[in-house]
C-alpha cells in the first residue's frame, strides 16, 4: 500500500537513505516521507543510529613470548550528519572495526611483558579508540568507548602464575611463622631467666636469714644462759633439728621407712657427725 501510494515510514533512531535513479539525494530524518515512484525516487536503505557494540578477540604475543587471547569491546554509533558516508563507504562496518583493533593489539601488546599488559589495560584500550575514532570518523562513524574486557593466557601460563602466586604466599608465610616463633622462643628465654634469677635469690635470702637466725640464737642462748658455749648451742640446735626432720618424716603420709640410730647416745654421734663435716668442708676450703 506504501508503494502504491509513494509513502513510506522511517522509524525512530533511523534514517533512510533516498535516492534518485540511482544517485544520492537525501536522507530521510524518522517518519512519514511521500517518494514519487514514477520520478525515481526511492529508498535504498536504512541507517541505525543506535549504540552498538561490537566484541572481538584477538590472539597476540608478549614481549616475553607468551601467547594471550585479548577480547575487546568496542561502542560505536552511526552519526546522523554523516548518514550518506556511512551507508556509502562501508560494504561491512565490523569487520572494519574488527581490522583497525586487530591492527593496534598486535601492535601495541608485543612491546609488553605479560604482567605489565594487566597493569596497562587501560592504555592499549586508549590506543585503540584514539587509533578508531580517526579511522572510523572519516566513514562517518562515532566510537563512543573501547574496553579491554579480559587478557586471558595459555591454561599452562595462567597455572604457573598461580603456583608462582602460592608459593611466593607461603614463603611470606613461613617467614612470619618462624619470625613469631623466635619471639616466642626469646621471650621464653626471657621468663626462665628471670624465673631463675628470682628463684636463686630467694634462695640466697632464705640462707641469709637461716645464718641471722642461728647467729642470734647463739649470741642470745650465751647471754642468757651464763657458762655457755657456742659449740653447746649448736649441739642443741642440730638436736632440734633432728627431731624436726623425724617429725616431718613420721608425719608424711607417702614417706617411706626410714631407720635411724635413735637413743641418747645416738644423738650425740649425729651431732658429732653433722659438726665434723662441717669442719672438714671448712677446712678443705
Amino acid at each position: 500500500m506504501g508503494g502504491i501510494l509513494c509513502c513510506v515510514q522511517v522509524d525512530q533512531s533511523t534514517v533512510a537513505i533516498k535516492e534518485q535513479f540511482g544517485k544520492f539525494d537525501a536522507v530521510l530524518e524518522p517518519g512519514c516521507h511521500c517518494l514519487p515512484w514514477f520520478l525515481g525516487k526511492q529508498v535504498a536503505g536504512h541507517l541505525s543510529l543506535r549504540l552498538q557494540q561490537l566484541d572481538v578477540k584477538c590472539e597476540t604475543k608478549t614481549k616475553d613470548n607468551v601467547f594471550v587471547n585479548i577480547v575487546a569491546s568496542i561502542q560505536y554509533r552511526a552519526q546522523a550528519d554523516k548518514a550518506s558516508d556511512a551507508f556509502y563507504k562501508l560494504s561491512n562496518t565490523r569487520s572494519q572495526i574488527q581490522a583497525y583493533v586487530f591492527d593496534v593489539i598486535r601492535a601495541s601488546v608485543p612491546k609488553l611483558n605479560l604482567d605489565d599488559a594487566f597493569e596497562q589495560k587501560n592504555e592499549i584500550a586508549k590506543a585503540v579508540e584514539d587509533e578508531l575514532e580517526k579511522a572510523m570518523s572519516a566513514y562517518g562513524y562515532e566510537i563512543v568507548q573501547t574496553l579491554i574486557v579480559d587478557i586471558e593466557p595459555d591454561e599452562h601460563v595462567k597455572r604457573a602464575m598461580n603456583e608462582i602466586n602460592a608459593a611466593a604466599r607461603m614463603r611470606v608465610a613461613a617467614n612470619e611463622k618462624a619470625e613469631a616463633e623466635k619471639i616466642l622462643q626469646i621471650k621464653r628465654a626471657e621468663g626462665e631467666a628471670e624465673s631463675k634469677y628470682l628463684s636463686g635469690l630467694g634462695i640466697a635470702r632464705q640462707r641469709q636469714a637461716i645464718v641471722d637466725g642461728l647467729r642470734d640464737s647463739v649470741l642470745g642462748f650465751s647471754v642468757n644462759v651464763p657458762g655457755t658455749t657456742a659449740k653447746d648451742v649448736m649441739d642443741m640446735v642440730l638436736v632440734t633439728q633432728y627431731f624436726d626432720t623425724m617429725k616431718e618424716i613420721g608425719a608424711s603420709s607417702k614417706s617411706s621407712a626410714v631407720f635411724i640410730p635413735h637413743g641418747p647416745g645416738a644423738v650425740r654421734d649425729v651431732a658429732t657427725q653433722i659438726r665434723d663435716g662441717l669442719l672438714q668442708a671448712s677446712s678443705s676450703h
